[in-house]
Protein backbone atom coordinates (compact mmCIF):
# COMPACT_ATOMS: atom_id res chain seq x y z
CA UNK A 1 0.00 0.00 0.00
CA UNK A 2 1.38 3.40 -0.93
CA UNK A 3 1.85 5.67 2.08
CA UNK A 4 1.90 9.41 1.77
CA UNK A 5 5.05 10.95 3.23
CA UNK A 6 4.38 12.99 6.36
CA UNK A 7 4.71 16.74 5.92
CA UNK A 8 7.72 18.30 7.60
CA UNK A 9 8.61 21.83 8.68
CA UNK A 10 11.51 23.74 10.22
CA UNK A 11 11.37 23.89 14.02
CA UNK A 12 11.87 27.61 14.60
CA UNK A 13 15.49 28.50 13.83
CA UNK A 14 17.00 25.25 15.13
CA UNK A 15 17.66 23.91 11.64
CA UNK A 16 15.80 20.72 12.64
CA UNK A 17 13.36 19.59 9.95
CA UNK A 18 10.61 17.83 11.91
CA UNK A 19 7.50 15.91 10.90
CA UNK A 20 4.39 17.86 11.84
CA UNK A 21 3.41 15.11 14.28
CA UNK A 22 5.85 13.71 16.84
CA UNK A 23 5.76 10.76 19.23
CA UNK A 24 4.87 11.79 22.80
CA UNK A 25 6.23 9.48 25.49
CA UNK A 26 4.44 10.74 28.62
CA UNK A 27 1.94 7.90 28.94
CA UNK A 28 4.49 5.13 28.41
CA UNK A 29 6.13 6.17 31.69
CA UNK A 30 3.46 4.02 33.37
CA UNK A 31 1.04 4.55 36.24
CA UNK A 32 3.19 4.34 39.32
CA UNK A 33 3.83 8.08 39.86
CA UNK A 34 1.92 11.32 40.48
CA UNK A 35 0.98 11.99 36.83
CA UNK A 36 0.83 8.41 35.56
CA UNK A 37 -1.62 7.08 32.99
CA UNK A 38 -2.33 3.72 34.59
CA UNK A 39 -0.44 0.48 33.88
CA UNK A 40 1.50 0.30 30.59
CA UNK A 41 2.95 -2.63 28.68
CA UNK A 42 6.58 -1.82 27.82
CA UNK A 43 6.65 -4.18 24.80
CA UNK A 44 3.55 -2.46 23.39
CA UNK A 45 5.17 0.93 24.02
CA UNK A 46 8.27 -0.13 22.07
CA UNK A 47 6.12 -1.52 19.27
CA UNK A 48 4.24 1.81 19.14
CA UNK A 49 7.54 3.73 18.78
CA UNK A 50 8.68 1.38 16.01
CA UNK A 51 5.35 1.77 14.17
CA UNK A 52 5.55 5.57 14.33
CA UNK A 53 9.14 5.53 13.01
CA UNK A 54 8.13 3.12 10.21
CA UNK A 55 5.43 5.57 9.20
CA UNK A 56 7.99 8.39 9.00
CA UNK A 57 7.69 10.20 12.35
CA UNK A 58 11.17 11.64 12.97
CA UNK A 59 11.10 12.93 16.57
CA UNK A 60 10.23 11.67 20.03
CA UNK A 61 9.44 13.92 22.98
CA UNK A 62 9.96 12.47 26.45
CA UNK A 63 11.01 13.69 29.92
CA UNK A 64 13.00 12.40 32.86
CA UNK A 65 9.87 12.84 35.01
CA UNK A 66 7.67 10.43 33.02
CA UNK A 67 7.67 7.45 35.36
CA UNK A 68 10.88 8.91 36.85
CA UNK A 69 13.15 7.53 34.16
CA UNK A 70 10.96 4.72 32.85
CA UNK A 71 9.81 6.55 29.71
CA UNK A 72 13.39 7.50 28.77
CA UNK A 73 14.52 3.91 29.35
CA UNK A 74 11.77 2.59 27.06
CA UNK A 75 12.69 5.16 24.38
CA UNK A 76 16.35 4.11 24.74
CA UNK A 77 15.41 0.44 24.33
CA UNK A 78 13.24 1.21 21.30
CA UNK A 79 16.10 3.09 19.61
CA UNK A 80 18.68 0.32 20.04
CA UNK A 81 19.70 -0.83 16.60
CA UNK A 82 17.42 1.63 14.76
CA UNK A 83 19.20 2.47 11.48
CA UNK A 84 18.05 6.09 11.30
CA UNK A 85 17.68 7.54 14.77
CA UNK A 86 14.89 10.09 15.17
CA UNK A 87 15.51 13.40 16.95
CA UNK A 88 15.17 12.90 20.70
CA UNK A 89 13.74 15.73 22.82
CA UNK A 90 13.60 15.48 26.61
CA UNK A 91 13.09 17.70 29.66
CA UNK A 92 14.51 18.42 33.08
CA UNK A 93 13.57 20.04 36.44
CA UNK A 94 10.99 17.53 37.79
CA UNK A 95 12.56 15.13 40.29
CA UNK A 96 11.22 12.17 42.22
CA UNK A 97 10.06 13.09 45.70
CA UNK A 98 8.39 11.10 48.48
CA UNK A 99 5.64 8.67 47.46
CA UNK A 100 6.55 9.03 43.74
CA UNK A 101 5.41 12.65 43.79
CA UNK A 102 7.09 15.42 41.78
CA UNK A 103 9.50 17.94 43.31
CA UNK A 104 10.96 20.81 41.30
CA UNK A 105 14.54 22.03 40.98
CA UNK A 106 16.20 24.40 38.52
CA UNK A 107 19.53 24.40 40.33
CA UNK A 108 22.53 24.17 38.00
CA UNK A 109 24.07 21.05 39.57
CA UNK A 110 20.73 19.25 39.63
CA UNK A 111 20.14 19.98 35.92
CA UNK A 112 23.63 18.85 34.92
CA UNK A 113 23.10 15.60 36.84
CA UNK A 114 19.70 15.12 35.19
CA UNK A 115 21.14 15.66 31.70
CA UNK A 116 23.80 13.01 32.26
CA UNK A 117 21.23 10.55 33.62
CA UNK A 118 18.94 11.19 30.64
CA UNK A 119 21.78 10.61 28.16
CA UNK A 120 22.56 7.26 29.82
CA UNK A 121 18.94 6.09 29.83
CA UNK A 122 18.38 7.18 26.24
CA UNK A 123 21.66 5.68 25.07
CA UNK A 124 22.63 8.73 23.00
CA UNK A 125 25.66 11.04 23.05
CA UNK A 126 23.73 14.34 22.79
CA UNK A 127 20.12 15.39 23.36
CA UNK A 128 18.71 17.06 20.24
CA UNK A 129 16.45 19.39 22.25
CA UNK A 130 16.62 19.85 26.02
CA UNK A 131 13.75 21.68 27.68
CA UNK A 132 12.95 23.05 31.13
CA UNK A 133 9.75 21.17 31.98
CA UNK A 134 8.06 23.77 34.23
CA UNK A 135 9.12 27.28 35.35
CA UNK A 136 9.13 26.15 38.98
CA UNK A 137 10.50 27.41 41.33
CA UNK A 138 10.05 30.74 39.55
CA UNK A 139 13.01 32.22 41.46
CA UNK A 140 15.35 29.67 39.85
CA UNK A 141 14.42 30.05 36.16
CA UNK A 142 17.50 32.17 35.38
CA UNK A 143 19.87 29.70 37.03
CA UNK A 144 18.13 26.84 35.23
CA UNK A 145 18.32 28.53 31.85
CA UNK A 146 22.01 29.36 32.33
CA UNK A 147 22.58 25.65 33.04
CA UNK A 148 20.87 24.68 29.75
CA UNK A 149 22.94 27.25 27.83
CA UNK A 150 26.10 25.72 29.39
CA UNK A 151 25.04 22.19 28.42
CA UNK A 152 24.61 23.45 24.85
CA UNK A 153 28.09 25.00 24.88
CA UNK A 154 29.48 21.70 26.18
CA UNK A 155 27.84 19.82 23.32
CA UNK A 156 25.75 17.57 25.58
CA UNK A 157 22.60 19.11 24.11
CA UNK A 158 22.14 20.55 20.62
CA UNK A 159 19.22 22.91 21.17
CA UNK A 160 17.48 24.38 24.22
CA UNK A 161 13.89 25.33 24.93
CA UNK A 162 11.24 25.57 27.61
CA UNK A 163 7.79 24.19 28.34
CA UNK A 164 4.87 25.89 30.15
CA UNK A 165 6.58 29.32 30.43
CA UNK A 166 4.52 32.52 30.25
CA UNK A 167 5.43 35.65 28.28
CA UNK A 168 7.13 37.44 31.20
CA UNK A 169 9.27 34.40 32.02
CA UNK A 170 10.26 34.04 28.36
CA UNK A 171 11.34 37.68 28.26
CA UNK A 172 13.47 37.22 31.38
CA UNK A 173 15.39 34.21 30.09
CA UNK A 174 15.73 35.61 26.55
CA UNK A 175 18.23 38.08 28.08
CA UNK A 176 20.48 35.14 29.06
CA UNK A 177 20.39 33.00 25.90
CA UNK A 178 17.97 32.74 22.98
CA UNK A 179 14.94 30.52 23.58
CA UNK A 180 14.98 28.21 20.57
CA UNK A 181 11.73 26.37 21.25
CA UNK A 182 8.61 26.50 23.34
CA UNK A 183 6.35 23.62 24.32
CA UNK A 184 2.94 24.75 25.59
CA UNK A 185 -0.32 22.88 26.02
CA UNK A 186 -2.72 23.60 23.15
CA UNK A 187 -5.96 22.06 21.98
CA UNK A 188 -9.52 23.00 21.09
CA UNK A 189 -10.31 22.91 24.81
CA UNK A 190 -7.11 24.70 26.00
CA UNK A 191 -6.69 27.84 23.90
CA UNK A 192 -5.13 30.41 26.28
CA UNK A 193 -1.81 30.50 24.41
CA UNK A 194 -3.48 32.12 21.39
CA UNK A 195 -3.62 35.48 23.18
CA UNK A 196 0.01 36.29 23.98
CA UNK A 197 2.28 33.26 23.84
CA UNK A 198 1.86 32.21 20.19
CA UNK A 199 2.13 35.81 18.89
CA UNK A 200 5.37 36.26 20.88
CA UNK A 201 6.77 32.98 19.51
CA UNK A 202 5.99 34.13 15.98
CA UNK A 203 7.54 37.55 16.54
CA UNK A 204 10.74 36.06 18.02
CA UNK A 205 10.88 33.10 15.55
CA UNK A 206 10.72 30.61 18.43
CA UNK A 207 9.87 27.07 17.34
CA UNK A 208 6.64 25.74 18.88
CA UNK A 209 5.70 22.13 19.52
CA UNK A 210 2.39 21.74 21.33
CA UNK A 211 1.47 19.02 23.79
CA UNK A 212 -1.90 17.40 24.49
CA UNK A 213 -3.41 18.47 21.12
CA UNK A 214 -6.18 15.93 21.78
CA UNK A 215 -6.76 17.26 25.31
CA UNK A 216 -4.99 14.25 26.89
CA UNK A 217 -7.21 11.85 24.95
CA UNK A 218 -10.47 13.69 25.54
CA UNK A 219 -10.69 14.62 21.82
CA UNK A 220 -9.39 11.32 20.41
CA UNK A 221 -12.89 10.08 19.57
CA UNK A 222 -12.41 7.09 21.85
CA UNK A 223 -13.46 8.85 25.05
CA UNK A 224 -17.01 8.30 26.34
CA UNK A 225 -18.66 8.79 29.74
CA UNK A 226 -18.30 5.06 30.35
CA UNK A 227 -14.62 5.10 29.47
CA UNK A 228 -14.00 8.10 31.78
CA UNK A 229 -15.76 6.26 34.62
CA UNK A 230 -13.64 3.18 33.95
CA UNK A 231 -10.23 4.94 34.01
CA UNK A 232 -7.85 3.22 36.46
CA UNK A 233 -7.36 4.94 39.82
CA UNK A 234 -3.70 5.64 39.01
CA UNK A 235 -4.63 7.56 35.83
CA UNK A 236 -4.21 11.27 36.66
CA UNK A 237 -7.05 12.18 34.25
CA UNK A 238 -9.61 10.77 36.69
CA UNK A 239 -9.02 13.89 38.80
CA UNK A 240 -8.71 16.37 35.91
CA UNK A 241 -11.46 18.99 35.41
CA UNK A 242 -11.76 18.23 31.68
CA UNK A 243 -12.81 14.66 32.47
CA UNK A 244 -15.43 15.68 35.04
CA UNK A 245 -18.64 17.71 34.91
CA UNK A 246 -19.45 20.40 33.96
CA UNK A 247 -16.59 20.37 31.42
CA UNK A 248 -17.13 16.75 30.38
CA UNK A 249 -20.46 17.38 28.59
CA UNK A 250 -19.04 20.43 26.78
CA UNK A 251 -15.98 18.48 25.69
CA UNK A 252 -17.97 15.51 24.41
CA UNK A 253 -20.01 17.98 22.33
CA UNK A 254 -16.74 19.20 20.75
CA UNK A 255 -15.91 15.55 19.93
CA UNK A 256 -19.26 15.17 18.16
CA UNK A 257 -18.37 18.14 15.91
CA UNK A 258 -14.89 16.70 15.26
CA UNK A 259 -16.52 13.41 14.31
CA UNK A 260 -18.75 15.15 11.75
CA UNK A 261 -15.76 16.82 10.06
CA UNK A 262 -13.68 13.61 10.28
CA UNK A 263 -16.42 11.80 8.37
CA UNK A 264 -15.92 14.10 5.39
CA UNK A 265 -12.18 13.32 5.24
CA UNK A 266 -12.55 9.62 6.04
CA UNK A 267 -10.34 10.08 9.11
CA UNK A 268 -10.66 10.10 12.91
CA UNK A 269 -11.84 12.82 15.33
CA UNK A 270 -8.38 12.68 16.95
CA UNK A 271 -6.63 13.39 13.64
CA UNK A 272 -8.91 16.40 13.06
CA UNK A 273 -8.25 17.67 16.61
CA UNK A 274 -4.48 17.50 16.00
CA UNK A 275 -4.79 19.08 12.53
CA UNK A 276 -6.75 21.92 14.17
CA UNK A 277 -3.69 22.80 16.31
CA UNK A 278 -1.39 22.61 13.27
CA UNK A 279 -3.49 25.08 11.30
CA UNK A 280 -2.10 27.85 13.53
CA UNK A 281 0.86 29.45 11.69
CA UNK A 282 2.89 29.67 14.93
CA UNK A 283 2.73 25.91 15.56
CA UNK A 284 5.45 23.77 13.97
CA UNK A 285 4.60 20.37 15.38
CA UNK A 286 2.15 18.54 17.63
CA UNK A 287 3.11 15.87 20.16
CA UNK A 288 0.80 12.87 20.15
CA UNK A 289 1.00 10.16 22.79
CA UNK A 290 0.80 6.60 21.53
CA UNK A 291 0.86 3.57 23.83
CA UNK A 292 0.14 0.78 21.36
CA UNK A 293 1.05 0.34 17.69
CA UNK A 294 -2.61 0.28 16.61
CA UNK A 295 -3.07 3.85 17.92
CA UNK A 296 -0.54 5.31 15.48
CA UNK A 297 -2.14 5.05 12.03
CA UNK A 298 -5.51 6.64 12.93
CA UNK A 299 -3.85 9.90 14.06
CA UNK A 300 -0.92 10.39 11.67
CA UNK A 301 -3.10 11.76 8.81
CA UNK A 302 -3.25 14.95 10.94
CA UNK A 303 0.23 15.83 9.63
CA UNK A 304 -1.12 16.30 6.09
CA UNK A 305 -4.74 17.31 6.75
CA UNK A 306 -5.56 20.86 5.57
CA UNK A 307 -8.77 22.05 7.20
CA UNK A 308 -10.92 24.65 5.40
CA UNK A 309 -12.42 27.77 7.00
CA UNK A 310 -15.81 26.02 6.90
CA UNK A 311 -14.33 23.04 8.77
CA UNK A 312 -12.86 25.36 11.40
CA UNK A 313 -16.16 27.18 11.89
CA UNK A 314 -17.95 23.85 12.33
CA UNK A 315 -15.34 22.40 14.70
CA UNK A 316 -15.19 25.51 16.87
CA UNK A 317 -18.95 25.90 17.08
CA UNK A 318 -19.49 27.71 20.36
CA UNK A 319 -16.03 26.84 21.71
CA UNK A 320 -14.54 30.27 21.05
Amino acid sequence: MHQTALKTTQLGQTGLEITRVGFGAWAIGGGNWEFGWGPQDDEQSIAAIHRALERGVNWIDTAAAYGFGRSEQIVGRALEGVAERPFVFTKCSLLEGRDRRVVHSLKRDSIRREANDSLKRLGIDAIDLYQIHWPIPAAEIEEGWEALAELKEDGLVRHIGVSNFDVEQLRVIQQIAPVETLQPQYSLIEREIEWEILPLAREEAIGVIVYSPMGSGMLSGGMTRERVEGLPEDDWRKRDARFNEPALSRNLAVVARLRAVAGRYDTTPGAVAVAWTLRNPSVDGAIVGFRRPDQVDPILPAANLELTDADLAEIEGSVR
